[in-house]
């Protein structure tokens, strides 16, 4: 509607929004299309903000903002703004075609023992809570940890026409080794036959549609990473690290990997960053603090934030209840959180910069969403 009675305009409306500045994009929300379905009905004012991510950090900043700003036109009433989200990805000439998955994200460290898993799991989990769709596969063939932590240990299904169906857990798609394989039995392969199954767990199982894809990759730079950087779609990589220098040292070499397989680097995430005495509140610094950001700083990548060490963590993972579930309440959750929502805005100002592809409308409601060898055959039921 163009205008009404009370001599508002669909004009002013959009010029008044056109002050609203996305900060991750650098452009205001009229010029980058987020404004939809704007309706006038009196003095009272309807509209959609359609951003580029269900995990947008400044959603509800940007709300407050619109709100604000066209509740000082003269004549309106009332402002009613409905945040959505349409997630959007890139196309990938020669990778491995996954239909349905809007973004594919790699998690790696150079080294083992920083926590990488955990990040993984939790990350996806703090995605879920914002609405959006996840999937998580656990690429380490050798030392699947996914299924234990987020307590499930079962068979996957297939499809009349042979895909297989991801285990559900916890609202995220999941699939790993570890479903497949006794885990009392070590995977004793060779390094083209664990290609082979990681080339199948991106072309045979059936992912359906997901606006975000995180692959738990195994530590260091060697057959598994290579694979996955050249044949899937990767749209970014996420570095996880720990604070001293030894793990820094293995975190460099990890992200000039991706630099040379032409993957951006979305971000450095610093874990195990301090510590937080339950009784004095006291924090500190046990494997120093700092090392991470410094790192990203000299690196000239994001860096995403940092996770604090809490006992409880390592609890929920063996129990299979991540932390995000587990205590949402905790500092912890918090810090994933705010790494999750920078790691979704990295991604989107990577895609802002790539033709889109299609893309999956999300709404808001009170912030949750309800050549190697053949595979192992899923078991039926």
């Amino acid at each position: 509607m163009f205008g009404s009675k009370s001599g508002v305009t669909a004009a002013a409306v959009m010029d008044a929004l056109r002050t609203v500045q996305d900060p991750d994009l650098h452009r205001d929300i009229v010029a980058l299309g987020f404004v939809k379905n704007l309706v006038i009905d009196g003095g009272a004012v309807r509209f959609d903000v359609d951003l580029t991510t269900p995990a947008c950090p400044v959603k509800d900043q940007l709300k407050a903002e619109c709100e604000q700003k066209v509740k000082a036109l003269p004549g309106v009433k009332s402002v009613e703004v409905e945040m959505t989200a349409t997630t959007t990805g890139r196309d990938f000439a020669g990778k491995v075609a996954l239909p349905g998955v809007k973004n594919v994200v790699a998690v790696a460290s150079g080294k083992g023992g920083v926590g990488k898993s955990t990040t993984a799991v939790n990350l996806g989990l703090a995605l879920v809570e914002r609405g959006a769709r996840v999937g998580l596969l656990d690429a380490d063939v050798y030392g699947p940890s996914i299924p234990m932590m987020v307590g499930v240990q079962k068979r996957p299904q297939m499809t009349p026409e042979k895909k297989i169906i991801p285990v559900m857990a916890h609202g995220m798609a999941t699939m790993s080794m570890g479903y497949l394989s006794d885990e009392k039995t070590p995977v004793i392969w060779r390094g083209p036959m664990v290609s082979g199954l990681i080339q199948q767990f991106l072309g045979v199982v059936d992912w359906g549609e997901l606006d975000y894809l995180i692959i738990d990759l195994p530590p260091g730079t060697g057959d598994i990473q290579l694979t996955l950087c050249q044949q899937a779609p990767l749209a970014g990589a996420v570095i996880v690290t720990t604070p001293q220098d030894v793990s820094l040292l293995d975190a460099r070499k990890g992200l000039k990997m991706f630099e040379q397989v032409n993957v951006p680097v979305l971000g450095v995430i610093e874990n195990m960053s301090f510590f937080v005495c339950g009784h004095c509140q006291q924090r500190t610094d046990i494997f120093r603090h700092g090392g991470g950001q410094e790192e990203a700083v000299r690196l000239s990548v994001p860096f995403l934030g940092e996770i604090p060490l809490d006992p409880e963590v390592v609890r929920g993972g063996d129990a299979g209840q991540p932390i995000v579930l587990r205590n949402p309440q905790s500092p912890v959750t918090a810090a994933y959180r705010k790494v999750a929502g920078a790691m979704a805005a990295q991604l989107s100002i990577a895609n802002a910069q790539a033709p889109a592809q299609a893309n999956v409308k999300l709404t808001w409601n009170s912030g949750a969403a309800s050549g190697g060898p053949a595979a192992p055959a899923p078991a039926h039921g």
